[in-house]
C-alpha cells in the first residue's frame, strides 16, 4: 500500500495536488483529524487490495501545532506502515496574490491580522513539517498542467508514471477539420494520386500510393522535417502535462495523401515510446458503407 501525506502552505497548491492524485487512483481524505490517522491506516492495511494508494491532507486547519501529527507518524512507524510526506509550498507573493484573486480567507487570519502576517506565521508553524518531508513541491511558477507534470515526476520512478498517448488521424478537408485536433498538418500540396486512374481507387494504406508519393523528393523532405518537428515538440507537450495529443493530417478527401502521411507519423511516434493510435475515419466510413 502506498500511503502519502500532503501538507504545506495554505494557497500553496495542496488541493490541486490532491485533485490531480485522486485522478491517478488515490483514495483521498482531506483534513482527517490526526487522532484518526493511525486507526485509518490500520483499516487500510487490513483491507487487502481495497486501498492500494491512500492520500491524506493535513494542514493548519487541524490545529496550531503539529505535535499530534508527529505522534501519528510515530504510530505509523510502529505499525510498519510505510509513508511519505509531500510538502507543497509557494512564494509569499504568489500565495498572497492567489488569496486576493480567490477572495478566500487565510485560515490563520483572525481579527486585525493582515494576510501577509498570516502567511508568515503559517510558514513558521509548518517549518518542522517541512523539515520532516520526503518530497517538496514548489508551485510558485507552475500552472495546472505544469503542476500535474511536476507532481507525477516527483512521486515515482519514470516507468510507473502515466505517459502521454498520441492519436494520429487522417481527414479530408472537404468534410471538415476534426474538432479534437491539437496539431493539424495540411498535405494537400503533395502530388495527388486521385488524378491517376490506376491509383484512384487505392488508399494511403496501399503500397502503390506510398511508392507514388515517395517518388517525389518534396515528400521525402517534408516527412524528414515533420519528424524533426515532432521529435522536438512531443516531449514539450508531455512536460507541459498533456495526457493525450491528437495529430490530424488532412488532404482533400482523406483517402490518399493524408492516410499515407498519418501512417508514417504514427509509426514514428510509436517508435519514440508513446502509446499511439492511428485512425482513418474516412476509410472507416467507406468500409461501413460497403458493408451496409
Amino acid at each position: 500500500m502506498e500511503f502519502l501525506i500532503i501538507s504545506g502552505l495554505s494557497g500553496g497548491g495542496k488541493s490541486m495536488a490532491a485533485g490531480i492524485l485522486e485522478d491517478q487512483g488515490y483514495y483521498c481524505v482531506d483534513n482527517l483529524p490526526v487522532e484518526l490517522i493511525v486507526p485509518f491506516a490500520g483499516h487500510c492495511m487490513s483491507a487487502t487490495g481495497r486501498y492500494e494508494k491512500v492520500l491524506l491532507v493535513s494542514d493548519v486547519r487541524g490545529g496550531q501545532t503539529f505535535d499530534g501529527l508527529f505522534r501519528a507518524l510515530d504510530g505509523l512507524d510502529q505499525m510498519g506502515c510505510r509513508y511519505r510526506i509531500l510538502f507543497v509550498e509557494a512564494s509569499q507573493d504568489v500565495i498572497i496574490r492567489r488569496y486576493k484573486e480567490t477572495r478566500h480567507r487565510h485560515p490563520l487570519q483572525t481579527g486585525d491580522t493582515i494576510l501577509k502576517d498570516a502567511v508568515e506565521r503559517e510558514r513558521t508553524l509548518l517549518a518542522p513539517v517541512r523539515a520532516r518531508a520526503d518530497l517538496i513541491l514548489d508551485t510558485t511558477n507552475l500552472n495546472h498542467a505544469q503542476h500535474r507534470s511536476a507532481l507525477l515526476r516527483l512521486l515515482g520512478p519514470e516507468e510507473d508514471r502515466p505517459g502521454m498517448s498520441v492519436t494520429v488521424c487522417s481527414f479530408g478537408y472537404k468534410y471538415g477539420i476534426p474538432s479534437t485536433a491539437d496539431l493539424v498538418f495540411d498535405v494537400r500540396f503533395l502530388p495527388n494520386p486521385y488524378y491517376i486512374a490506376e491509383l484512384r481507387e487505392h488508399t494511403g494504406l496501399d503500397r502503390e500510393i506510398r511508392d507514388f508519393l515517395n517518388s517525389y523528393q518534396q515528400t521525402k523532405d517534408y516527412l524528414t522535417r515533420l519528424e524533426e518537428l515532432l521529435a522536438f515538440t512531443l516531449p514539450l507537450y508531455e512536460e507541459e502535462g498533456k495526457t493525450n495529443l491528437v495529430i490530424a493530417v488532412g488532404c482533400t478527401g482523406g483517402q490518399h495523401r493524408s492516410v499515407a502521411v498519418a501512417e508514417v507519423i504514427g509509426d514514428f511516434v510509436s517508435k519514440r515510446g508513446y502509446a499511439t493510435v492511428i485512425r482513418h475515419p474516412r476509410l472507416e466510413e467507406k468500409k461501413r458503407e460497403g458493408q451496409a
